[in-house]
C-alpha cells in the first residue's frame, strides 16, 4: 500500500523524508454472505480461513480521565466559580460517575449551565436532529444546545458563567463534531474573556494520523459545514481534545485563557481497550472501538449515496447500495492489496429510525473486517472503494458536492477523484501534506509513547 511505502507516520516518531522511502438503531436482518471465497486475501502470514484478531489489549494502565485529575489536584481552576459545562454521556470517571454529578457536588463549585453538542447531554438524540433548550433531569441545571442553528454559546448562554469547561470523549476523526463544538466555544470564551478548561481524555484510536489534511481553503471559502471540519487537521488527526484545543489556540491565535487538565497514565500509542476505561457510545452509531476506527475512513462514504450500514448491527462496517455489483467492486479492489483488512460480499436490509439510507431495501454490500488495526489505513481503503465503485457505476454513484469536498480536505483532491485519478497517486500527495504538517502538530503533543 502506498502509505506503507512512503512512511508509517506515527506522531512521535521521526519523520522520514518521503523521497527516501442515530437514536440507537434497531438491528436489521443479519447480513447474508454472497460467497465466502470472494474476498481480499489476508495479509501475508495470516490465515485466510478466518480474520486475525486485533492485538491483545495491554494490561490496564490505570488511566485517569482529566475529570478525575481535576478533582484530585486541579480543583482550583473551578473552585469558587460559576461553572458552565459542555458535556455529554461519555464524560464519566473510571468508576462511572458523570461529570455533571461530580461537579455539582464538588466543594466550592457552582454548576450553573450545561451545553449539549450533537446528540445532546445524555447522547440519546439521532445525528442531525434538532435539540432545544432543556433542563437536566437530575440537577435541574439549564441545558443549552450547541447543535443546529446555534453551534457556539451566545452571550446570553454565558451570562453568569465564570469559567467554561469542556469534557467529552472524542473519537479522533475530523468530521466528528465534538472537537469543533469545543473550538467554537473556546473562541467565544476568548472573546468574552472567560477562562476555558478542557478535561482531557485518551484518543481511542491512538495518536496516529492518516488520511487527507484539510486545507485552509475549506475554512476560508466555507466549503461544507464548520461543525464537521473547522480547522486544518487530517481526517484521522491523532490528537486528544486537549491537544486539538492547544493546536487551535496556538496556531490560529485564538487568544483563549486555556487550561488543559491531562488524562493521567495514558501513552499516545495506547488504544482505548488498553486504558481500563469503560466504553460508552459517544453517539448512537459509534458502538465500539472498531466502529470508531472504521469511522476515520468510512465516513468518506457518507459523502455519497452509498450506505455504511446505518440501521444494521455494525454501522461503518459496510459499503453498499441496492444497485451496487458488490462482487465486481471487490474484484476491482483486490489488486490494491489493502493491508490489515478483509473484505467480503453480503446482502443486508437496514432497519430502524432516524437517518438510515435504503431503509427496508435489500442492499448489496461489501463488509470490512479489520485483521490488523496497526496496519490498516481507513481513509485510503475508503478512497479505493469509492474510486472503483465510481468506475464501475459511473451513473449510479452520486456525490454530495460540498460535504464530500470538505471530507477529502481540498479542492485538488476532489478534482482528482472526479477525473478518476489513481487513488495511489492521491494518497501519495496526502502523505506528503501530512508529513509537512506533523512538526506543527508535535508542538502541541502532551502524551509520550511507550
Amino acid at each position: 500500500m502506498m502509505r506503507r511505502h512512503l512512511a508509517r507516520l506515527r506522531l512521535a516518531a521521526p519523520l522520514l523524508a518521503l523521497a527516501a522511502a442515530s437514536g440507537a438503531c434497531r438491528t436489521g436482518a443479519p447480513p447474508q454472505a454472497d460467497g465466502g471465497s470472494d474476498s481480499v486475501p489476508a495479509p501475508t502470514g495470516q490465515s485466510t480461513a478466518a480474520p486475525a484478531a486485533p492485538a491483545a489489549p495491554r494490561a490496564s494502565a490505570g488511566v485517569l480521565t482529566g475529570l478525575e485529575v481535576l478533582i484530585r489536584d486541579s480543583l482550583h481552576l473551578v473552585r469558587g466559580k460559576r461553572v458552565g459545562l459542555i458535556t455529554n454521556q461519555t464524560a464519566v470517571t473510571s468508576t462511572g460517575e458523570h461529570a455533571v454529578d461530580v461537579l455539582a457536588r464538588a466543594p466550592g463549585v457552582r454548576l450553573v449551565a450545561l451545553y449539549g453538542p450533537e446528540h445532546g447531554v445524555r447522547g440519546t438524540v439521532e445525528a442531525g436532529e434538532h435539540i432545544g433548550t432543556q433542563r437536566d433531569e437530575r440537577t435541574g441545571v439549564t441545558v443549552f444546545s450547541l447543535y443546529g442553528d446555534t453551534q457556539k454559546p451566545t452571550a446570553q448562554m454565558l451570562r453568569g458563567v465564570d469559567v467554561l469547561v469542556f469534557d467529552i470523549q472524542d473519537i479522533g476523526a475530523r468530521p466528528y463534531t465534538f472537537v469543533w463544538t469545543m473550538a467554537m466555544a473556546m473562541e467565544v470564551a476568548a472573546a468574552q474573556r472567560i477562562p476555558f478548561v478542557v478535561l482531557d481524555r485518551p484518543n481511542p484510536i491512538t495518536d496516529e494520523a492518516d488520511g487527507p489534511l484539510m486545507q485552509m481553503e475549506i475554512k476560508t471559502e466555507r466549503i461544507g459545514q464548520p461543525i464537521t471540519g473547522y480547522y486544518p487537521v487530517p481526517l484521522r488527526h491523532g490528537m486528544t481534545s486537549g491537544e486539538v484545543a492547544r493546536y487551535v489556540n496556538g496556531e490560529f491565535r485564538v487568544g483563549a485563557d486555556l487550561h488543559v487538565v491531562p488524562a493521567a497514565g495514558w501513552e499516545g500509542d495506547e488504544w482505548f481497550d488498553d486504558t481500563g476505561l469503560r466504553w460508552i457510545n459517544p453517539s448512537p452509531n459509534i458502538r465500539s472501538l472498531d466502529a470508531a476506527l472504521k469511522y476515520a475512513g468510512m465516513v468518506l462514504i457518507e459523502g455519497t449515496n452509498l450506505t455504511v450500514g446505518r440501521g444494521t448491527e455494525a454501522p461503518f462496517t459496510y459499503v453498499g447500495a441496492p444497485w451496487m455489483d458488490a462482487p465486481r467492486v471487490l474484484a476491482a479492489v483486490r489488486p490494491y492489496n489493502l493491508e490489515g483488512v478483509r473484505i467480503d460480499t453480503v446482502r443486508l436490509v437496514p432497519q430502524g429510525t432516524g437517518y438510515i439510507p435504503y431503509r427496508g431495501e435489500q442492499v448489496r454490500a461489501l463488509r470490512l473486517t479489520v485483521t490488523d488495526r496497526e496496519k490498516w489505513d481507513p481513509a485510503y481503503t475508503a478512497l479505493v472503494l469509492l474510486t472503483e465503485t465510481k468506475r464501475l457505476h459511473p451513473t449510479q454513484l452520486k456525490v454530495e458536492n460540498e460535504g464530500f469536498t470538505q471530507m477529502l480536505g481540498s479542492k485538488w483532491a476532489r478534482a482528482a477523484f472526479d477525473r478518476g485519478e489513481d487513488p495511489r497517486v492521491i494518497n501519495q500527495r496526502w502523505q506528503q501534506e501530512l508529513a509537512a504538517w506533523m512538526p506543527i502538530r508535535e508542538k502541541y503533543r502532551m502524551y509520550p509513547k511507550d
